[in-house]
């Protein structure tokens, strides 16, 4: 018995001897993480964020200020004596088939393009987020109603349906009905992504919660779902605005968008193709404006798409 007391019995220091450190902490020297800051933090570090992101402020601002890019009109300007001409002093890209300075109709058909796109974005991302959202959070014969609807207009080409839409309006034709046009049909994959998201934040603990508390189901959707299921639509809508300009340029290409008094690049393409082989340099410069404003607005997307997922930055 004793030995076995004697085994039993534990070394324990007196008090005032025991030595505790404890490393200094630095309270509030560093923020929680969160989402946002998380893909801030990814997306500062990367070259293509800031380039297209620069590119993507120059076209903007060549929006809303065009006249700070150029003094010359577009259009009274024009002289047949300079037809298909090449470069002059205050023109540096030359001269279409009409005589108009290449270099002035870029810059005003940024505001047609840009309108266009951010007005169809608006429109598309509002009604795919009252769609999706409704669906996704309530569910049952509304989530079936509002599937099937989108099912219908994801099987529109919103191209094809915006053809129309402009045939129909012909008369009416200015950037507001032109947005709806393309708007109006392409926000069924918006839709789609937000009714996944809505089906994700749904099951979180604070929507249980929220509910416990007594808040109703609309206010518990509009208060504390829909701003944490709000980023994949931010992503999708700059992919979307990048797909409204391709669009805006496919209409007034085919000769149904805003007609050809308004300045657009769509339209510049479309009047030079005819002069190609002698004087390609008219549609290779609207055709360059087109393409490097829409890889912006997409590798942006795309930037911010992989910044907000944090298996992607776990890849890299």
């Amino acid at each position: 018995m004793s030995s076995n007391a004697e085994r039993s019995t534990h070394y324990v220091a007196p008090v005032k001897d025991a030595v505790v450190t404890v490393d200094a902490v630095k309270v509030g020297d560093e923020k929680p993480a969160s989402l946002w800051r998380d893909a801030w933090r990814d997306l500062r570090k990367r070259p293509t964020f800031w380039i297209s992101l620069a590119v993507v402020f120059v076209v903007l601002i060549m929006a809303l200020f065009p006249i700070l890019f150029t003094q010359t009109a577009p259009n009274s300007d024009c002289q047949l004596a300079n037809s298909n001409g090449g470069p002059a002093a205050g023109h540096p890209l030359g001269f279409t088939f009409q005589g108009c300075d290449i270099w002035a109709r870029i810059v005003w058909g940024t505001r047609t393009s840009v309108s266009v796109g951010v007005l169809a974005t608006l429109i598309g991302s509002v009604i795919g987020l009252v769609m999706g959202a409704l669906a996704g959070f309530y569910g049952g014969w509304l989530d079936s109603v509002l599937s099937r609807i989108g099912d219908i207009f994801f099987a529109i080409p919103y191209i094809l349906a915006a053809v129309v839409v402009m045939s129909v309006f012909y008369n009416y034709r200015n950037v507001f009905t032109l947005a709806i046009a393309i708007g109006g049909f392409a926000w069924a994959s918006t839709a789609r992504v937000v009714r996944a998201e809505i089906l994700r934040v749904r099951q979180a603990d604070f929507v249980t919660a929220s509910r416990a508390l007594g808040l109703s189901r609309f206010r518990t959707l509009l208060n504390h779902v829909v701003p944490n299921a709000i980023a994949p639509l931010i992503v999708i809508s700059t992919l979307s605005l990048a797909a409204a300009i391709v669009a805006e340029a496919t209409l007034a290409f085919l000769g149904v968008g805003l007609g050809s008094s308004v300045m657009s690049w769509g339209a510049d393409i479309s009047q030079a193709q005819t002069s190609l082989r002698t004087a390609p340099m008219a549609l290779i410069w609207p055709s360059l404006a087109l393409t490097i404003t829409v890889l912006a607005f997409i590798l942006l997307g795309e930037l911010i798409r992989d910044a907000l997922d944090p298996r992607a930055r776990a890849r890299r």
